[in-house]
C-alpha cells in the first residue's frame, strides 16, 4: 500500500541571525511571520508563510548549523510558469540580488544561485514543464550540459 501524503508541509533552515533572515525573506520573496517560537523568553525560531502560495518556511536560530549548511541547495521553491519565473528574476535583480538567471532545466525552467544571508542557495523551479515524465524513469547524463544544449537549441 502507498501511504497518503499531502505535499511539503514546511521547509526549515538554520540561520545565524533571525532578524536579518526574516527581513531578507520578507523583502525578497514576500514572506511574513506566522508563528514565533520562544525559549525562556528568547526568540529562537519562526514559521514564515507566503500569501501567494509559497511553501511555509521555518527559520531556526543555529549559527553553527547555518555555517555548515551554507552553499547547498536543499530545496527548490515552485513557481507557476516561465513568465512568473522571469518576473521573479527581474524582481530579484532590481533588489540587487545576484542569481544565475532563468534557464532550461531537466523538466522545466530553473532560477538557481540566489543566496540568502547565510549563504543557503534558494532555487526556484517551474511547476510548468517542457518535458513530461512517463512510466519509465527519465535518464539524464550530465544534467547541466544537457540542459545547456537544449536551451541553445530552444533559442534557435
Amino acid at each position: 500500500m502507498i501511504p497518503t501524503l499531502a505535499g511539503v508541509h514546511h521547509l526549515k533552515l538554520p540561520v545565524s541571525d533571525l532578524a536579518r533572515s526574516i527581513g531578507w525573506y520578507r523583502t525578497r520573496l514576500g514572506y511574513t511571520v506566522g508563528v514565533e517560537f520562544r525559549e525562556q523568553g528568547d526568540l529562537r525560531g519562526v514559521a514564515l508563510h507566503h500569501p501567494a502560495g509559497g511553501p511555509m518556511l521555518g527559520l531556526r536560530l543555529d549559527p553553527e548549523k547555518a555555517a555548515a549548511a551554507a552553499g547547498f541547495d536543499y530545496f527548490s521553491i515552485g513557481v507557476p510558469d516561465r513568465a512568473a519565473m522571469q518576473a521573479l528574476a527581474a524582481h530579484l535583480t532590481a533588489l540587487g540580488e545576484s542569481h544565475a538567471g532563468v534557464h532550461f532545466a531537466t523538466i522545466g525552467w530553473i532560477l538557481p544561485e540566489l543566496r540568502d544571508p547565510d549563504g543557503h542557495e534558494v532555487r526556484f523551479y517551474t511547476v510548468e514543464s517542457h518535458t513530461e515524465l512517463g512510466d519509465d524513469p527519465l535518464t539524464i547524463d550530465n544534467a547541466r550540459e544537457t540542459a545547456e544544449t537544449l536551451e541553445r537549441n530552444e533559442t534557435r
